[in-house]
């Protein structure tokens, strides 16, 4: 999320937290790991990710240890960043609840259909030529471009799933980002769209997505991909233009999908998929060599049976 530029001293104060770096030192936004520019803010509290963090494009990091500060670069020092964190989003965005089916500030294009029971929040934009079947959730600040469509009962905009386990609770993320629908994408009934932590979900123009798909934070879809029912991608997952993912499948946060790939039905994807492949299985891999090792497992039996025969 980018703010107007404001000094380190400053934003040290509204957390209550110590600093190192020049009083003036400047930040212009904050971000989670996977999105972070220069001038952002990014926190960090645990030491296996020290290093990721302070060698980021972030220029100023909140971290619960006194660290060696890279050239640069500013620390602010707090004994939990992921609550000094949550305290900087609700600062710079404070939650404004709607009230009304559709708020007063959203804009709405030409020849725009909105069926009954719909809700579409603050500052949501949607463009010309759009279908909202009955009860589509948009959710504050999406952007929904122009030739939508999303059937009944989808859900835009969503809080990511993001949490730290405390003793006695686990405390979310508060989630400030958006979710963004280019040109003429087709959703389909009871899916859900999580919005970035603290940038934007986007889904590609042209895009079709089936019944019951769901979308987490901070994924990039690209053009003309095509996701058939019970998809579920986890978040910060970068995938490309012309993808094919049917039935099932399930990815893992982080992941990253190459143009024109294909991921068959009930498949599990926890590594990156290169272009053009064709992927199938639990744990993913080529289709062909999976196919391979479906067959010789299959074999198993059989050559059991022969070698207790001798």
């Amino acid at each position: 999320m980018q703010i107007n530029p404001t000094s380190l001293k400053d934003i040290a104060a509204i957390i209550g937290a110590t600093y190192v770096g020049n009083d003036t030192h400047l930040i212009t936004g904050f971000n989670e790991i996977h999105r972070v520019i220069k001038g952002d803010v990014v926190f960090v509290d645990h030491p296996k990710y020290y290093d990721k963090a302070l060698n980021s494009a972030a220029t100023t990091i909140i971290i619960n240890k006194g660290v060696a500060c890279p050239e640069g670069k500013a620390l602010i020092i707090h004994n939990e960043p992921f609550t000094a964190f949550n305290e900087l989003t609700q600062h710079f965005q404070p939650k404004h609840y709607s009230s009304q089916p559709i708020s007063p500030s959203a804009t709405i294009g030409k020849n725009t259909i909105i069926m009954p029971g719909c809700f579409i929040g603050n500052h949501v934009t949607i463009g010309d030529n759009c279908i909202l079947h009955p009860n589509v959730v948009i959710y504050d600040n999406c952007q929904i471009g122009n030739n939508v469509i999303i059937h009944a009962g989808t859900i835009i905009g969503s809080d990511a799933f993001y949490f730290k386990n405390r003793k006695t609770h686990f405390e979310q993320l508060q989630t400030c980002g958006n979710v963004i629908i280019k040109d003429n994408v087709q959703i389909g009934a009871n899916c859900t769209f999580d919005k970035g932590v603290t940038s934007d979900t986007i889904i590609g123009k042209g895009t079709i997505i089936d019944n019951l798909v769901h979308v987490a934070h901070d994924v990039v879809i690209g053009e003309m991909c095509l996701f058939a029912a019970n998809v579920a991608i986890a978040g910060c997952c970068n995938i490309g233009n012309n993808v094919t993912m049917w039935g099932q499948v399930g990815v893992s946060s982080d992941i990253t999908i190459g143009d024109g790939a294909v991921i068959q039905a009930q498949s599990g994807v926890a590594e990156n998929v290169p272009t053009g492949k064709i992927f199938f299985g639990t744990p993913a891999a080529d289709a062909r060599t999976k196919m391979r090792e479906v067959f010789a497992v299959k074999q198993l039996p059989s050559l059991i049976h022969k070698l207790y025969d001798k």
